[in-house]
């Protein structure tokens, strides 16, 4: 086995890993205004990824680190070329996390209502970026010499949207197990019902 294929071997199993891992919060976060009813149900939503979100993100970390180390050449191209998703994409993820950490510091109810739809809409962006950027990967970006010759919206193809749904849905499989497994009672049974 070659180094570059031990490379790409542990950076598809890295991204993997991540999907694996954040894949529940970002279901969990699409699902809360849709399946919590009730603000105890909401605090049960976020009780179950509380304590794990953050380290899940060390995952996409590594996997954009590893692309960095063992492919340097594909990271400038993919971050030249994916500039305006990738920061949407890191917009999405700050959202998220600012609407995690202080949705329980808040002291009105409008607040946290905004801090719920905030984590909804930076889950369902992350999962469907995501989705979009992997979908157009799998199927090629029209490069030559190392230089990406098309837009953001070019990637909103009929085949980018279709895996950014796919993702989309994965995780909000992903997420409603999750709640099952970590949640009890009346939230547990509408968690099951969803996946």
């Amino acid at each position: 086995m070659t180094l570059e294929t031990t490379w790409f071997f542990l950076w598809g199993l890295l991204w993997a890993v991540y999907f694996l891992a954040d894949g529940f919060d970002l279901g969990v976060g699409m699902l809360l205004p849709f399946v919590a009813k009730g603000e105890s149900e909401k605090r049960m939503f976020y009780n179950a990824i509380g304590p794990v979100w953050n380290g899940n993100e060390v995952w996409l970390i590594t996997a954009g680190g590893a692309t960095f180390a063992a492919f340097p050449k594909t990271y400038a191209v993919l971050f030249s070329s994916l500039y305006v998703a990738l920061t949407l994409l890191l917009v999405a993820l700050i959202l998220r996390g600012i609407c995690l950490e202080y949705r329980g510091k808040a002291d009105s109810a409008a607040v946290r209502s905004l801090c719920d739809a905030g984590l909804f809409v930076a889950s369902f962006l992350v999962a469907l970026l995501i989705g979009v950027a992997f979908a157009n990967l799998f199927r090629g970006l029209p490069l030559e010499n190392g230089v990406y010759h098309g837009s953001f919206v070019g990637l909103l193809s009929p085949y980018g949207i279709a895996g950014g749904a796919f993702f989309i849905a994965i995780f909000l499989l992903h997420g409603s197990i999750w709640l099952a497994v970590k949640t009890g009672g009346n939230l547990q049974q509408k968690a099951w019902q969803t996946a």
